[in-house]
């Protein structure tokens, strides 16, 4: 990964840094840098090993890469979004002989009481 550095910046970053650092110090800090990034590469690579470790051993890195949310473009999710048809709703596989609030309004008009629950309040 180069994180969009090029050859001008990284040339640029090296001479600020000599000019800031100066050149007496600039090869103890290199070395610095260097063990830096080497301590850094050993973390990542001992995180992968233990991740595959607790995973078992029919674990892909491959598959981690498939959920890497850079991969996806919003705006060809959208565009795919608005031009797919709606899905055809389901066919009824029942009818109804009348609704919840009709089955209740009958119910009620059976027991001219009120349905109380003395225990619920």
């Amino acid at each position: 990964m180069s994180f969009g550095l090029t050859f001008e910046k990284l040339l640029l970053i090296g001479i600020v840094a000599l000019l800031i650092i100066g050149p007496d110090r600039l090869p103890a800090f290199a070395a610095q840098f260097a063990r830096l990034i080497k301590s850094i590469r050993q973390m990542a690579k001992g995180a992968e090993q233990r991740l595959k470790d607790e995973m078992g051993e029919d674990f892909n890195v491959e598959e981690l890469k498939k959920l890497d949310p850079r991969q996806y473009d919003p705006r060809r999710i959208i565009r795919e979004a608005l031009i797919d048809d709606e899905p055809a709703a389901p066919a009824p596989t029942a009818t109804l002989r009348e609704s919840a609030y009709a089955q209740r309004q009958r119910k009620l008009a059976e027991n001219a009481e009120t349905p109380y629950d003395g225990e619920a309040t």
